[in-house]
Formats: structure tokens, C-alpha cells, sequence
């Protein structure tokens, strides 16, 4: 069976991978945890080793939601589409690896409830009833923070990072224990008892406050630094730093939600917890604001300076083109002195042509002036009236003057 939408397909084969990541480090978790001492299901009577019980419980939940989580982000990282699908196929994409993962990872519940049946309580017939139901509830933790995890790589790499960092710290604290030949002793989750004596701050053990901050400190800017670089949602990389460190508080609640009667290692880490969620989340926020996005400033260009002064460069001046001689006769035209067949566009004088030579000017041109004035003036005169003279110009034989009425084409003679 396969589900298939645009540009990706999603068969067995990653829900196989989810599934079966998440079994694995679920089983993987467990066998170190046994071999090394880190948690037990030792017997106990009246409540006399009370923060052991409370300490194993809380690693059950926090194995069970860590597994879940591996195989979901194991199995998304390869089983990565390589063409870009809708929301809605990468929404039931996601679900369905998270769901595939919890189903592996209640392998722990079978692996913890088993060997809890040898625990004696006084406050309960059936402890692995109890033991199976923290790792159920583990599992569901582990859903909620897998799809978180899914949508934003930085979330994931938080819950991944923290879950590294205190599986170190566990097995650090169990190689100190056997090297200074003490009794084995139930790990704290995300605790290490570097001194036996303090130094205390109202039931708060100093060194392991200090190291548990600064881990979430780093983490969280550590995990959150290349989602920033990546641009990546700011809501997702502000909120990361809080997401290992507030699994880690979730297991403590779930395991002690009243801390009347506790022991004051276990006072010290139940308190510490919440205060973890702080600080991992001031690292991821951090990150974000050294290297995530800056808005753009603006790029104006560059206007270059004007300069008016009196002793500025003027324009080159353009020089003037020559009218070409229209009339024929040869000789350029003169802007000064009018020569003979001068033709400028200026418009002709309203004032009636003078009879009176212009001076400077030759006997051909007033010739010329003189016959084209007659000209204009004869032709502005009716057909019908006489001319200064007294005499009436000659009609052709169609009653119209030959001056005002150019003669048409020629016609051809008729034959008599």
C-alpha cells in the first residue's frame, strides 16, 4: 500500500524505517541503562529506597520519549522527497512516520515492565502495571514532540542533542562511582553528584544546577545556530532551545507530581528541571539574534555633486548650419546682408511690397520682388473688373480669364 502525492510517494518502506529505528533505540537505551546500573527495579520495602524507584521511572519515560522521537526524524531524514509536495501530503507524511515510531518504541514498555515484576511496593500489588504505564505515557510524550520535531530541524536536533549529552553524563557518573569503589548507584536524570557534601542552596545542590544550566545554554544555541544560518521559521529555532530540556522536566512531573518525602538529590533535580527550560530556551533565542535574518537596508545610488558657480565650464556652444541656396544662383545665404535668391522660413512681411529698392540689395533682386508681387496681384483681382489701367482682361471662349483659369487639356478637333 502506498500513499502518493505530488512529487513524492510515501510506501513501507518509512514507516518500516520509524518503526524499527525506534524499537532499536528504545532496546539500545535499555541495555545500557541495565548493564551500567544507571536505573534497576530493585526491591524495596516501606519506601526505602524511595529516589531510586522515582529516579527509574523517570528515565523509563524519558527512553520511551526519545526513541520515538530518533526513529520519526531517522526515518524523515531518509525518506526526504526530493520534489517539493503540498502541505497536505507533508502533514500526513509526517503523521504517519510519528505514529509509525510510537509504535516501535512500545518495544520499552515490554522491556521495562517485565524485569519491574520483581519490585516490591508498598503502595501497590502490580509495579509493572505501573512501570508499563510511565513507558505508555513516555510514548505519547514522544508523539507530541515528533511531530514538533518533524516541521522544524531545530527542534530536533534540541531533543537529540540533549539526549546525547545526558547519556554522558549517566555513564560519566556510573565510571566515577566504580572507579572510586562506591556502591552503584540510580543515575539522576540529567544529575551528577560531583561532590557528596554541597555546596546546597535551599535544597537545591549547587554543582549540578550550574552544570545542568550551562548544558542547556549551549545545547540550545548549539542545536538553534544552524536553523538561524538556514533562515529557517523563527518561531520553530526561538522555541527549540526549550524542547530536550522540557522533556527532561515532563519526566520528572509525570514521575513525581508531589515532591513531599523526597530525598534531597531527588528535591535537588526536580527543582532544577523547569529552570533548564529557561536557560536552553535564552541559548536558542540567542542564536537567533546574532545570526538569523536583518531586514535589508535600503541601496541608494550615489548623486553626482552639481556645481553652479560663476566660474563653472559653460556648454559648448553648437554651431550654426547653413541654409542652402534654393534659388539657383550658387551663392550661400547671408543672415546680414540678403543676397540675391536668399529663401529663409521667416513669414513673409503683412506690409505691401515698396517699390523703392531696400537698400543693399541688387538690380536683379528688385526685378524679381517687383514681377512676383504684379503676379500675386493680378491674380487676386476678379475676371470681370478692370485693371488700373482701365482695361478689361481678355476672356477665352469659355468666359473665363486665362490668367485666373489655366487652360485644361487639349481637346480634339472634331471632323467637319
Amino acid at each position: 500500500m502506498s500513499l502518493q502525492g505530488p512529487g513524492t510517494r510515501l510506501g513501507l518502506s518509512s514507516v518500516a524505517v520509524a518503526a524499527g529505528v525506534a524499537a532499536a533505540a528504545g532496546a539500545a537505551q535499555l541495555g545500557v541503562g541495565y548493564g551500567l546500573g544507571v536505573f534497576s527495579w530493585v526491591p524495596t520495602v516501606h519506601g526505602g529506597d524511595e529516589a531510586a524507584w522515582l529516579a527509574s521511572l523517570a528515565w523509563t519515560v524519558w527512553i520511551s520519549a526519545l526513541s520515538v522521537v530518533l526513529g520519526a526524524v531517522v526515518a524523515d531524514r531518509v525518506g526526504q522527497p526530493t520534489v517539493q509536495s503540498s502541505t497536505a501530503v507533508r502533514a500526513l507524511r509526517r503523521a504517519a512516520l510519528s505514529i509509525a515510531a510510537a509504535l516501535g518504541g512500545l518495544v520499552v514498555v515490554a522491556l521495562t515492565a517485565v524485569p519491574a515484576r520483581v519490585a516490591e511496593r508498598a503502595d501497590t500489588f502490580a509495579p509493572h502495571l505501573i512501570v508499563g504505564g510511565y513507558a505508555i505515557a513516555g510514548v505519547l510524550l514522544g508523539l507530541f514532540i515528533s511531530v514538533a520535531a518533524l516541521v522544524a530541524r531545530s527542534i530536533a536536533a534540541n531533543v537529540l542533542a540533549t539526549g546525547g549529552w545526558l547519556w554522558l553524563l549517566a555513564v560519566t557518573a556510573a565510571a566515577d562511582g566504580i572507579a572510586a569503589g562506591r556502591d552503584p548507584v540510580v543515575a539522576q536524570l540529567g544529575s551528577w553528584p560531583v561532590t557528596t557534601d554541597g555546596p546546597w542552596f535551599r535544597s537545591v545542590y549547587l554543582p549540578g544546577a550550574a552544570i545542568a544550566a550551562v548544558a542547556a545554554v549551549v545545547i540550545g544555541f548549539l542545536a538553534a545556530l544552524p536553523a538561524a544560518r538556514r533562515r529557517d521559521g523563527q518561531a520553530g529555532v526561538a522555541l527549540s532551545g526549550a524542547a530536550g530540556p522540557a522533556l527532561v522536566a515532563a519526566a520528572y512531573l509525570l514521575a513525581a507530581p508531589r515532591l513531599t518525602g523526597a530525598l534531597p538529590e531527588q528535591l535537588s533535580a526536580h527543582l532544577v528541571a523547569p529552570y533548564a527550560v529557561v536557560t536552553g530556551l535564552i541559548g536558542s533565542v540567542l542564536a537567533l539574534v546574532l545570526c538569523g535574518p536583518r531586514r535589508p537596508r535600503p541601496v541608494t545610488a550615489p548623486v553626482p555633486p552639481q556645481y553652479t558657480g560663476s566660474d563653472a565650464t559653460p556648454a559648448p556652444a553648437v554651431p550654426a548650419q547653413a541654409v542652402p541656396d534654393k534659388t539657383g544662383s550658387g551663392k550661400k545665404a547671408s543672415d546680414k546682408n540678403g543676397a540675391a535668391g536668399d529663401t529663409s522660413d521667416k513669414p513673409a512681411s503683412d506690409k505691401p511690397a515698396s517699390d523703392k529698392p531696400a537698400p543693399g540689395r541688387t538690380a536683379a533682386g528688385r526685378a524679381t520682388v517687383t514681377k512676383a508681387a504684379s503676379d500675386d496681384t493680378a491674380a487676386q483681382q476678379p475676371a470681370d473688373e478692370p485693371d488700373a489701367t482701365g482695361a478689361t482682361p481678355p476672356t477665352g471662349p469659355s468666359g473665363v480669364s486665362p490668367v485666373a483659369d489655366p487652360p485644361g487639356p487639349r481637346q480634339p478637333r472634331k471632323k467637319r
